[in-house]
């Protein structure tokens, strides 16, 4: 069943992909921020003897990270994705040719 045909044009209209570099970059922010609110947290929950504000902090900066990477913004979205031409394509071009010599 088709369910883009139930959706409104305006939710048509929301890119939903992100090219290859995009997606280097949002793991790379992924990486960094778990990292940064990891250590942060590792710091915080050492001083106050607190494990539970370690975990507080880290779910910070994953909920964080989450918010920055999953959607498809369009700093992830700046190389256009040029395909090659289909496999079937090829094939019908050289029958084609191997037609008119004939």
């Amino acid at each position: 069943m088709d369910l883009e045909r139930f959706l409104p044009e305006a939710f048509k209209k929301v890119p939903l992909h992100m090219d290859f570099e995009g997606q280097k970059r949002a793991e790379r922010l992924f990486q960094v921020i778990i990292l940064v609110f990891g250590i942060v947290g590792f710091g915080w929950g050492y001083i106050c003897q607190q494990f539970s504000q370690t975990m507080y902090i880290l779910i910070a900066g994953f909920i964080l990270s989450c918010l920055l990477t999953l959607p498809p913004w369009p700093m992830f979205r700046r190389m256009n994705i040029v395909w090659q031409k289909s496999v079937e394509t090829v094939e019908s071009t050289d029958q084609q040719k191997a037609k008119k010599k004939k």
